[in-house]
């Protein structure tokens, strides 16, 4: 849906950091859609900054909040040590609540939360990635049929839980157990850009690599792989590759076999404002494939970066869970990823292949 189409939806967030801030400047940037009422902020001078800075109203702790009546939901985007008891806290005070990641630190905080919604507790999480522009036009793309039965995917978008998220999306795995083979390196690579500027000096700096190999029950194989300096590299290319028995997806290119048994190779191609010679100004406005839109900005006009427009769909698709739509992005599904980033973690520490067994919130 678009801003134009769709309700004014009206939330409050926990926290006051980075990932606060980001859920700030998309509120900030729609402001015909989104609408932030107040900020938990428990530090005064951070307080006043953030009312300085986004002429948002804070309050020092979670009983200040407006009632659940007069919210869609809360936004918790806290340290992870403090999110399972935030969320418990929202949820018994009768609040819907999209919280961001990792859901919990660890198994325990993980079957917390499960209990809070086998319960009735209305929470989803914020795992965008999948909702970025490119990866959104790609993964329908790979579950349209065109491809074929998915067999395969490389995943080199984003780290951990983050990368397993895509990665069992883009094969469809859903729930199954895997063994993981992991390898941990490091390695030398140009230094790129922090968050907020570019590099002060020309120099080397050192990565970390991560490559994992995952063998689903049913025969899916998927690779994640993953530098810790790729996010803001100038050289490291984020890539995602998904292979069927028809055909493959390597990025914007896409390779198959027709009806007729003939190879065709087209790419997706991304249509934006703000070019030579254009003066609607700087947004994205489609990923297009053979001539159908395989993704859509719902917020056009606005100047959001890919992340910022994963973040306002996954805020727009919150507000439709709440009012009886489908999930976002479950918890019993950010909860399996955080699960399989652990068994990633026990193969690095052993040495040798590690398997996952079926969990409470999979059942």
């Amino acid at each position: 849906m678009t801003g134009a189409e769709s309700p004014r939806v009206r939330f409050a967030i926990v926290g006051s950091g980075f990932r606060a801030e980001a859920f700030l400047r998309v509120a900030a940037a729609v402001p015909d859609r989104f609408e932030v009422a107040a900020i938990v902020a428990r530090r005064p001078e951070r307080a006043r900054q953030v009312e300085n800075a986004w002429g948002v109203a804070s309050v020092g702790d979670l009983t200040r909040l407006a009632a659940p009546e007069t919210l869609d939901f809360v936004v918790n985007a806290a340290s992870a040590g403090a999110a399972v008891d935030i969320v418990e806290q929202l949820a018994g005070a009768g609040h819907a609540v999209l919280t961001e990641t990792p859901v919990a630190p660890d198994r325990h905080g993980l079957g917390k939360l499960h209990a809070l919604v086998r319960d009735g507790a209305r929470i989803q999480v914020a795992e965008q990635y999948h909702l970025e522009p490119l990866v959104s036009a790609q993964l329908k793309i790979a579950h349209s049929g065109l491809l074929g039965e998915l067999t395969e995917a490389f995943v080199s978008i984003a780290h951990d839980y983050h990368g397993f998220s895509v990665l069992r999306r883009a094969l469809g795995a859903g729930f199954r157990n895997a063994t993981i083979t992991a390898r941990r390196f490091e390695e030398h690579v140009q230094l790129g850009p922090s968050r907020y500027a570019d590099p002060d000096e020309v120099r080397l700096t050192t990565g970390i690599r991560t490559t994992a190999w995952l063998d689903f029950e049913g025969g899916l194989r998927g690779t994640y792989d993953f530098d810790d300096q790729q996010y803001r590299s100038f050289i490291r290319t984020p890539t995602l590759t998904i292979r069927g028995t028809r055909g493959e997806l390597r990025d914007d290119v896409v390779r198959y076999v027709d009806a007729a048994g003939q190879p065709v190779t087209s790419r997706i191609e991304r249509l934006a404002a703000g070019g030579p010679g254009n003066h609607e100004g700087l947004f994205a406005r489609a990923y297009v494939f053979e001539g159908e839109r395989v993704w859509a900005n719902g917020f056009l006009r606005a100047r959001l970066a890919d992340e910022e427009l994963a973040i306002a769909a996954a805020l727009d698709r919150m507000a439709h869970y709440v009012a009886g739509g489908p999930e976002l992005y479950s918890v019993a599904e950010a909860a399996q990823d955080v699960y399989l980033q652990t068994v990633l973690e026990q193969s690095l520490r052993s040495g040798r292949p590690a398997r996952s067994s079926t969990q409470p919130w999979t059942v």
